[in-house]
């Protein structure tokens, strides 16, 4: 019988992820049943929700269960179908999670087909419900950019951050970005097109904020929190927005009481609009989105670099490696699982 490879969830995670935290389970897959389908999954989608979905605390979904496969978003292909509507060889992508087989109904997979020419890795990393759509969405629908107005992004080198400066671009927008690293500044300003970059590892965000946006921030995406957040709200203009799509220097203590932002009286004073949403709200106007995304993609004026780790046993390290912050990639993180 064929195997399913599959991480569980063993016990909540304290702090950062711990293999302690998961369970590394083998399943035999039975033979399908009417309308069902088997996946190979291709590519997973690393992103900072993942790590909010262990922790048991009030949260936009219902948490990853005790020994449940760890949720996830991936990429994988139909390799067996008594499904009229999935034919052999046909590319999905859906919240699959951390596992080599899935096998079910499509309905209860909760995937949907990649169209025909789209490559896996461009599907999850611009297309991408937790990347593109994110990005356009909050950005658009949360803050209403105007051309010549300023938007600050911080993660800016990241997954959504790289696409809403990108979007902010295509709109107008003076752009900086906020990001950890000589080489992301870089890379946000050289190949991703922003105005200017900030690197908070060896620069004052507040007063490169005050120089560089001496009139102040009219647009704020939020990805972050913590004192890089702090710092942007004492740089807002009177009347600015923000749109709040992350908080991901805290997820690792999600559930314990953290501090800030201190500078919350900001919104107050300065007469901020901050909202914060999450995508799956939007989910019946998808093909808003990406009917944009796409346009501007073939236009060349949006593009999403990725980085890959290699090997289903690399997942609990991928995560790790983002949610700590530690990452000195570039890029939509991808754990590639087979060709």
């Amino acid at each position: 019988m064929p195997i399913n490879r599959q991480y569980l969830l063993k016990r909540r995670p304290s702090g950062q992820l711990s293999d302690d935290d998961l369970e590394l389970h083998e399943a035999e897959l039975p033979e399908l049943g009417p309308g069902e389908i088997r996946l190979r999954s291709l590519w997973v989608s690393v992103d900072p929700t993942n790590r909010v979905w262990l922790s048991d605390v009030p949260q936009y979904m219902p948490p990853v269960e005790i020994g449940a496969v760890v949720r996830a978003t991936v990429a994988s292909e139909v390799i067996e179908s008594t499904h009229p509507g999935f034919a052999v060889g046909d590319r999905v992508a859906g919240l699959t999670g951390w596992q080599t087989h899935p096998q079910g109904k499509p309905e209860e997979l909760r995937i949907n087909k990649i169209p025909p020419g789209v490559d896996p890795t461009q599907a999850l990393a611009l297309f991408g419900v937790a990347s593109g759509v994110t990005a356009y969405f909050g950005l658009i629908d949360i803050t209403a950019p105007k051309a010549g107005e300023t938007l600050v992004v911080d993660a800016a080198s990241g997954s959504v951050g790289g696409l809403v400066g990108q979007i902010g671009k295509i709109l107008g927008c003076r752009v900086i970005g906020i990001t950890g690293g000589a080489d992301k500044v870089r890379y946000i300003t050289e190949e991703l097109g922003f105005d200017a970059g900030i690197d908070y590892k060896s620069q004052d965000v507040g007063e490169e904020l005050a120089r560089l946006c001496p009139d102040g921030v009219d647009i704020c995406f939020e990805n972050v929190g913590g004192p890089i957040f702090d710092a942007v709200l004492a740089n807002m203009k009177n009347h600015g927005r923000v749109s709040l799509c992350g908080l991901v220097a805290g997820y690792n203590e999600a559930g314990e009481r953290q501090p800030g932002p201190y500078n919350f009286r900001q919104v107050l004073m300065k007469r901020l609009r901050l909202e914060g949403f999450i995508i799956i709200d939007y989910i019946d106007r998808l093909p808003e989105a990406l009917g944009a995304l796409g346009k501007w993609a073939a236009e060349g004026k949006l593009k999403a670099r990725v980085y890959t780790l290699e090997g289903f046993g690399k997942l609990p390290d991928a995560l790790r490696e983002l949610v700590g912050g530690q990452s000195a990639k570039l890029g939509k993180m991808l754990v590639k699982i087979a060709d």
